[in-house]
């Protein structure tokens, strides 16, 4: 038997399972299964709590990679001061809910149409390269247009503790931080309207301490280039990097500390920006399937359910996880209830990666129940192989008042 991660605690409470006052089975009949819901309050919570443990200079944008549902977009867009974007879909989406001049548009492999389009729209280049300036440069300068340009900072550290690295190594993301002051000389000599630093050192990490520890780097790094770059950048994008706790024994991270050292560390009169996706919206979203087979086979039992790695790739373990562990889940109709046998929870498709639950103490489920996967607002539907296998694609909904 393998132990699962905590389920949300908006969500938590013994009894059959609710999302925005509504019972999960009401939005499976709704929607069809399987189906992401949203819960717009849980969203809603996460930002007001983030806001009011950061200091008054840092501004929060959301990472739309996370999760770029429309409906949830223009729910979260004014909620945050800015959005940032990875592709020109992305913008294209952004742009729907969010003026230009808050959006920002990162990413190592823009394409010249991409370019264009930002230029055109006035949202902010987070340049990775110089090669990519030049390319901006020449494209701004064709249009006759002044183009918004930030440079993204490969920092010489990362993130202890995070899930995903992006800083300390050589790196596709940003420009080594010795040769960003001579690009932002360059950048502003050609006219551009250079918009500040955007510095990420790492993502999904839990560690408090760590967090801290980085953020008085990247502040501190920021000061160092701008000062030897001899020019003041307009906001400095501190990156993300705080986690959710997805599997068992995972703590929240505690952003009163994060946001009371900031403060310790910010300099007076500049801007700062937190760019988070998961920590906003992952623990407001619930993937609803239901079982279609239960099973036995060598001594264990398999529930097979009608969703699994085509809709939600990272709960079973293959969106970078090195050790499988089991993210939250629970009986629809019994969140709670009691573990009276062990089984595995499997989707329909043709292989083995295809597992949501290993071995995990669960109530009894037959073929019918509905089984929720939490954290399921983040890195769901859009960074899942839908297609593989020909499978049909989950519903969505954010979910309303009942």
């Amino acid at each position: 038997m393998k132990p699962t991660g905590p389920i949300p605690p908006e969500f938590a409470a013994a009894g059959p399972l609710t999302v925005a006052g509504r019972s999960a089975g009401s939005w499976a009949d709704q929607l069809g299964t399987p189906a992401f819901v949203y819960d717009p309050a849980v969203m809603e919570a996460r930002v007001a709590a983030l806001r009011a443990a950061l200091p008054a200079a840092v501004e929060i944008h959301f990472a739309i990679k996370a999760n770029p549902y429309p409906p949830l977009l223009r729910h979260i867009a004014p909620l945050v001061g800015g959005l940032d974007v990875a592709s020109g879909g992305e913008l294209e989406k952004a742009l729907a809910v969010k003026a230009a001049e808050h959006i920002s548009f990162a990413g190592p492999g823009k394409r010249d149409w991409e370019l264009e389009a930002a230029i055109r729209a006035g949202a902010t280049l987070n340049l990775e390269s110089e090669g990519e300036a030049t390319r901006v440069l020449a494209i701004a300068e064709r249009l006759g247009i002044t183009p918004r340009l930030a440079v993204r900072v490969n920092p010489s550290f990362e993130l202890k503790g995070s899930g995903m690295k992006m800083g300390g190594r050589p790196s596709p993301f940003g420009v080594d931080a010795a040769r960003v002051p001579t690009l932002v000389q360059h950048l502003v000599a050609a006219g551009a309207d250079w918009r500040g630093f955007h510095i990420f050192a790492g993502s999904q990490a839990l560690d408090t301490a760590a967090i801290i520890e980085t953020q008085a780097a990247t502040v501190a790094l920021a000061e160092q280039l701008a000062d030897e770059a001899g020019y003041r950048p307009p906001l400095v994008n501190l990156g993300g990097g705080l986690g959710v706790p997805y599997f068992a024994g995972d703590t929240s991270v505690d952003v009163a500390a994060v946001g009371a050292a900031l403060g310790e560390r910010l300099r007076d009169g500049q801007a700062y920006a937190i760019e988070l996706g998961r920590w906003l919206v992952a623990e407001c979203g619930v993937y609803l399937t239901r079982v279609i087979d239960r099973k036995e086979s060598g001594g264990e039992t398999f529930l097979v359910v009608d969703g699994g790695l085509h809709h939600q790739l990272a709960a079973t373990g293959n969106f970078g996880t090195v050790v499988r562990r089991n993210y939250p889940v629970a009986l629809a109709r019994d969140v709670g209830g009691e573990g009276v046998e062990t089984v595995s929870i499997v989707g329909p498709l043709c292989t083995p990666l295809d597992r949501l639950a290993d071995r995990v103490a669960f109530p009894r489920a037959d073929v019918g129940d509905i089984i929720a996967v939490f954290l399921a607002g983040a890195y769901g539907a859009t960074a899942s192989p839908a297609a593989f296998l020909g499978h049909p694609p989950a519903a969505e909904a954010l979910a309303t008042d009942p």
